[in-house]
């Protein structure tokens, strides 16, 4: 009720004012937490696609091979469809076929098939695109070439992984140091995260988040070289130091690319997580690193 020396009309607008605020509050309340996730929902799907991973390689390496050839063409059509908010046509089959031989290449082959599959797709798709007209082909056999390096020539370094002696070891090394990068930096960003890493590009990565991610890789690195791999420590140690590095440039570029598009995820396919890209940027990139540091610097299992 309106008090004695206060206008209807001002204390109406009081009401008001106390309404909007407990609605901020209440849509607050309901909102992502400090980094931005569905916590439950991501953990959740973390947990479900790292027993499907374990399972898939403790089964067989074709099916670990599977498996990922399943998330990379789901992959590239992310990047496809995204790609279109910046009006670039990526011809879709010729990119599809590519992607899928390259891996196979990689496993059945090795390094040499691997980089002919990825010329002849180069090829084919310049081909395809010519034969549907020359206007605008040049962005879109860009693009196309773009979603061919950075998707499954970067994820075919990890089956050339799978590919060598006790090779399923090689990729759980790879897999555990990168996704703990994730979960390091996530968890101290959260708790002691203040100094922003790159406001302008990922606001909620933060410095104190990058020095927590650098110590959980190289004690995870360290672990599993010397447990799984029977490797020097050390080497462990420079696989995760390495890791850190390019698990956050690869979270990074995929924000710019994000941001230049116009779009906050890659997909919606993952709960809490966003598309399969959002999963897999810091994997791509470090998936090179990790083939060159285990090929030459851990001997392979007699």
């Amino acid at each position: 009720m309106p008090t004695p020396d206060m206008p209807p009309a001002l204390e109406g607008s009081r009401v008001q004012r106390r309404i909007q605020r407990a609605l901020d509050v209440a849509r607050r309340s309901k909102s992502p937490g400090k980094a931005g996730r569905d916590l439950p929902a991501a953990i959740g799907v973390g947990v479900g696609l790292g027993a499907l991973i374990i399972g898939s390689l403790a089964w067989r390496p074709e099916a670990f091979l599977a498996l990922v050839t399943v998330a990379i063409v789901i992959g590239m059509w992310e990047v496809v469809q995204a790609v279109r908010n910046g009006r670039v046509q990526v011809p879709l089959v010729p990119t599809m076929v590519g992607g899928v031989a390259m891996l196979a290449s990689a496993y059945w082959g090795g390094p040499r098939p691997l980089t002919l599959a990825f010329t002849l797709a180069v090829l084919a798709l310049l081909v395809w695109r010519s034969l549907q007209g020359v206007a605008d082909a040049m962005r879109d056999v860009s693009g196309g070439v773009l979603t061919l390096a950075y998707v499954p020539l970067l994820a075919s370094f990890c089956i050339l992984l799978l590919a060598q002696t006790d090779g399923e070891l090689r990729v759980v090394t790879f897999i555990a140091v990168t996704v703990f990068s994730d979960i390091g930096g996530y968890a101290v960003g959260v708790l002691k995260g203040k100094h922003p890493m790159a406001p302008s590009i990922s606001p909620k990565k933060s410095w104190e988040g990058f020095a927590g991610s650098m110590v959980t890789c190289m004690l995870v690195g360290a672990i599993c070289t010397s447990w799984l791999l029977h490797a020097p420590w050390w080497t462990g140690v420079l696989l995760g130091a390495a890791a850190c590095v390019t698990a956050t440039v690869g979270d990074l570029c995929e924000s710019v690319i994000k941001r230049d598009l116009g779009i906050k995820d890659m997909g919606h396919i993952l709960p809490g997580h966003g598309g399969i890209m959002d999963r897999l940027d810091s994997l791509l990139l470090t998936a090179p690193m990790a083939w060159l540091v285990i090929t030459y610097l851990v001997p392979a299992a007699v």
